[in-house]
């Protein structure tokens, strides 16, 4: 996925409100951006930060900037979780993710479950179709030698999720939950943040033994654009 516009470098003043962050720039005049990510981004907001910023192309949108991306220690961490399904499916199309490789075709944001939409559907004539809920992990606690983890907060959405990934695979179909990490430091592997959701955390251990697959890949991340990369080791 490449930026359409290049990105402008600033530095994060703070984030508030949820949707709101203000940012330095680099001429020195102070902004408001919109912060992309509704979650607790624990461990990726720190004041003082180098972040990056994509202009709006609508001259009327109130605010005219966008937080995409922050440096954390030696990596850039994408904080836009508008952008995952976007990453995974072009991933899944060329092949990177191979576990759901060879489908015929795919669809996003398809009506399932009870008043849900799945990420990606996946289809093929000679298999049964792979429903794919994709989660954005940005949360790494432990820079010196700890995993990546999921969720930074409690999520009684994803929690839901899980529970309908397991009827579609009671009924036949295959379902897998992707984890896509948007930042490079995941080298000790990927896990569940259960002393943060405990709820989540059985909710996926039981949807494992319903037959719920998990995959987990990384991205390779640049002011220019994000690719989906590598595999990233599970320690759940």
């Amino acid at each position: 996925m490449q930026f359409p516009d290049p990105l402008v470098r600033g530095t994060l003043i703070k984030r508030y409100k949820r949707f709101m962050a203000d940012v330095r720039l680099e001429d020195g005049t102070a902004v408001t951006a919109h912060c992309p990510n509704s979650g607790s981004m624990l461990s990726v907001k720190e004041d003082g930060a180098e972040v990056w910023l994509s202009p709006a192309r609508n001259p009327d949108r109130k605010l005219r900037w966008t937080w995409e991306l922050i440096r954390v220690g030696e990596s850039l961490v994408g904080v836009n979780t508008g952008h995952p399904n976007t990453l995974v499916a072009e991933a899944v199309a060329d092949g990177t993710i191979t576990e759901l490789a060879g489908y015929a075709s795919q669809r996003r944001e398809v009506k399932y479950g009870k008043n849900s939409r799945i990420d990606l559907l996946l289809e093929d004539p000679d298999r049964p179709a792979c429903y794919v809920e994709v989660k954005n992990v940005t949360m790494r606690r432990d820079l010196a030698a700890g995993p990546v983890e999921f969720p930074d907060g409690v999520t009684a959405r994803g929690t839901k999720h899980l529970a309908e990934l397991s009827d579609m695979v009671a009924q036949g179909h295959r379902a897998v939950m992707a984890y896509l990490v948007q930042r490079e430091d995941w080298q000790h592997g990927f896990t569940l943040a259960d002393d943060i959701d405990p709820d989540y955390a059985a909710a996926l251990d039981k949807a494992r033994a319903a037959g719920v697959e998990v995959v987990c890949y990384a991205c390779r991340l640049t002011p220019r654009d994000i690719v989906v990369r590598d595999p990233v080791p599970l320690a759940l």
